[in-house]
């Protein structure tokens, strides 16, 4: 059974070639136009406008670099739940500016549940995310409650996201297992 989120994407996303410009570019967003032609089987100008149009329309959001945190002396990720005082707009406009300004949180997500806010933090030691607690989550405009889980290793690490829903005939149940 489809939800009418996919059906909505399914009206709006092309065909299988749109589905298979996207896998690629989720493997290697560096090949060039030339190269993506050749697996897609298109020509090098039609690709070219279907990438821009996938571009215009929001299914591909830009290209980036995956660093390492590791090598760049970022040796501590912490996840951090956050719970606001009161979620009134100019609370939660204040406390996501002030998330925006900070370089060591690389990652919030407004979630349900216990935390109003789960920030994703890097710093360069403990000492440092405590440093980070203090002069900068603590003061964070809001902040009632904060709750730190370091992350003792990364299991997996995983940017792309699955696409066989889009196929016709390749929708899944919720919950069913994926290949």
């Amino acid at each position: 059974m489809q939800t009418q989120a996919s059906q909505r994407v399914r009206r709006s996303f092309n065909d299988k070639i749109d589905y298979r410009i996207l896998h690629v570019l989720q493997k290697d967003g560096r090949i060039s136009n030339l190269q993506l032609a050749e697996q897609v089987h298109l020509s090098p100008s039609a690709v070219f406008e279907r990438v821009k149009r996938l571009q215009r329309e929001g299914y591909i959001l830009g290209y980036q670099a995956r660093l390492s945190h590791e090598k760049l002396g970022m040796e501590v990720v912490a996840f951090v739940e956050v719970q606001l005082e009161r979620m009134n707009p100019e609370v939660m406009q204040r406390f996501e500016q002030a998330v925006n300004a900070s370089p060591y949180i690389a990652r919030c997500v407004s979630t349900t549940g216990q935390a109003d806010y789960v920030l994703t933090v890097l710093t360069s030691d403990i000492k440092h995310y405590e440093q980070l607690l203090h002069d900068t989550i603590f003061k964070l405009p809001g902040v009632t409650h904060v709750r730190s889980s370091i992350v003792l290793r990364e299991i997996k690490s995983e940017t792309a996201l699955p696409l066989d829903h889009l196929l016709p005939g390749k929708a899944r149940a919720a919950g069913s297992r994926r290949s």
